[in-house]
């Protein structure tokens, strides 16, 4: 979809306006679609490609795209059921490991995937269902206006700027939401802890299971790294996801002006250097990147309300997190199926965005705050105060029933405890709305 400047006056009167056409905003649009309500995603970008860094889908977040008809075969056409998530020390040991997705017990799988992928599989979903003139990119959603016709969406359109009415404004546009930052102009700059993250894929040989999360390492200096596509027949290599992170203790020491930046393996390898295992050679891998980016791991302090009137953000634009539970993209997708079974319920108006913010907003925002205190790897901090990451045997430093329910703690409060989630109803019932599919 290419941008047009009179693409504004084309539209349907009055849909649903979406601002941001990634991960949660194309789900909103399909889910607003499965429900009958016809809506209009617009994109800043001038183009919407494959771009991004490999991501895990939770099985909460599967569950809600099969309800939507994307199908396992679609998913593991442009990634790999995870079947293993494990933590090891610097020394190679095993601290904790646990099956996930299906292998775990749950009734649906957690895919390791690139997140570019999966945004271009939605759009061609949306486009398939909804029509090519649904998602309009070069249009950038600035901020809007309360009207009694619900809200005035301004959008800036090759120089010019619109208004364009709307029963409401549905905001997934991200980290730097337009949106989010007139809803709460107090809200400050984004908060960055002090760590930094290097991101590349290398083409090598999947590890433990073949289809394993593995993070080695401490709570400060530890690397990632898992599969996002499914290894050549011929020569067993795949695409591998891989995470470089440091935590800087003086903050102020770091003087990159560019962040989100391309830099060399030779940046990294001085943290890295002797990271070498019989099963993986961390400096070879990062070596073998064709690009490498610099980010910082960063997120929004919580805000308290998610809406004002007709206007209710999601996804980034909501809960910007650290990635250290591997839940963003799958919280993005759960808001949106949230809001349309809110939508379901209460019509299209403020009561049903007030149900949406009151069944989530808090909860998340504590998911937020866990995330900051390294989320699921809080458990190499706690083998960090105990024994520095010095250990034989785990078991003698940490119990393991300590560590499953440190784990369990974490997935009820991320909203994907296996037992709630298997027993759980639909979120949108199938054949709720006019458009199930």
């Amino acid at each position: 979809m290419k941008s047009s400047d009179n693409a504004l006056t084309q539209t349907v009167s009055d849909p649903v306006i979406i601002a941001g056409g990634g991960i949660g905003g194309l789900v909103m649009a399909l889910t607003l679609h499965q429900i009958g309500v016809p809506c209009l995603v617009l994109e800043q970008a001038p183009e919407i490609g494959p771009l991004g860094v490999g991501i895990n889908l939770q099985p909460n977040a599967v569950r809600e795209l099969f309800d939507l008809g994307i199908n396992q075969e679609a998913l593991e056409g442009i990634g790999v059921s995870c079947q293993e998530w494990a933590l090891l020390g610097r020394n190679g040991r095993d601290i904790y490991s646990e099956p996930r997705g299906i292998k775990a017990g749950y009734q649906w799988p957690q895919f390791s995937l690139h997140r570019g992928r999966l945004q271009m599989l939605l759009l061609q979903t949306v486009v398939d269902r909804l029509g090519s003139d649904r998602v309009l990119t070069g249009h950038q959603v600035t901020g809007y206006e309360h009207a009694e016709h619900g809200v005035d969406v301004l959008v800036r359109v090759g120089g010019e700027t619109h208004r364009l009415a709307a029963p409401l404004l549905l905001a997934a546009d991200g980290i730097h939401s337009a949106v989010r930052a007139q809803m709460h102009p107090d809200q400050g700059d984004v908060h960055w802890g002090g760590a930094i993250l290097w991101r590349g894929v290398t083409q090598g040989k999947p590890i433990r299971t073949g289809a394993s999360f593995v993070g080695i390492g401490s709570l400060n200096h530890r690397f990632i790294c898992y599969p996002i596509s499914q290894a050549d027949p011929e020569t067993g290599l795949a695409e591998i996801n891989w995470i470089a992170e440091i935590t800087l203790s003086d903050k102020a020491a770091w003087d990159r002006v560019d962040w989100n930046a391309s830099v060399s393996a030779q940046a990294i390898l001085p943290y890295f250097s002797d990271w070498q295992f019989p099963w993986l050679d961390i400096p070879q891998m990062i070596e073998g990147a064709p690009s490498i980016f610099e980010y910082p791991m960063v997120d929004r302090d919580p805000v308290a309300t998610w809406i004002d009137g007709p206007v209710a953000l999601l996804g980034d634009a909501a809960h910007a997190m650290y990635p250290t539970g591997s839940n963003g993209a799958s919280q993005a997708i759960v808001d949106a199926r949230v809001l349309g079974a809110m939508l379901l319920e209460h019509g299209l108006n403020e009561q049903a965005l007030r149900a949406f913010d009151h069944k989530l907003c808090a909860d998340i925002s504590a998911v937020v705050l866990r995330n900051r205190g390294a989320g699921p790897f809080g458990l190499l901090g706690l083998v960090d105060d105990r024994c520095q990451g010095d250990f034989e045997h785990i078991n003698e430093v940490i119990s393991q029933r300590e560590m499953d329910d440190f784990m369990a703690q974490y997935k009820r409060a991320a909203g994907f405890a296996m037992e709630t989630l298997n027993t759980a109803a639909p979120i949108i019932k199938l054949g709720a709305g006019r458009n199930h599919r």
